[in-house]
């Protein structure tokens, strides 16, 4: 998944729950400053703010890493 398409859906599931930016800031522990920065795509979240973000909205955070030069 691509940032734009993770940033997306982190927002499409914070507005489906009704939840702020300052709720979520609060539910995750993820300061409001560095959401609103990942949220606006100027920021870099890493794998532990996704991950405390994807827990207070209920979702799982999972990943591959595929190797492209293999054939």
């Amino acid at each position: 998944m691509h940032s734009q398409q993770l940033i997306e859906t982190i927002k499409t599931r914070r507005d489906m729950l009704n939840v702020t930016q300052d709720m979520l800031a609060d539910l995750s522990g993820v300061g409001l400053r560095t959401l609103k920065q990942f949220e606006s795509g100027k920021g870099n979240p890493t794998l532990e703010t996704l991950n405390k973000l994807g827990n207070a909205l209920g979702m799982e955070l999972t990943f591959t890493i595929k190797d492209m030069t293999a054939k």
